[in-house]
């Protein structure tokens, strides 16, 4: 089950982000077009990169 980012709904962005577990992974996806792929990043990937992000903001 893909869930979208909850920051997706300020009202301010139309950039979508979605994310699922995956088998061993988590899958990220753009939800404006969810049948072009989807990047998949081991956990400790997905947490630097979620590190990196709070940390740009």
């Amino acid at each position: 089950m893909w869930r979208k980012s909850s920051h997706s709904s300020d009202g301010t962005t139309s950039q979508c982000v979605e994310v699922t577990q995956l088998t061993g992974t988590i899958g990220i996806r753009d939800s404006k077009d969810p049948d072009s792929g989807h990047l998949a990043l081991s956990p400790a990937r997905f947490a630097d990169l979620v590190r990196q992000i709070k940390d740009a903001s």
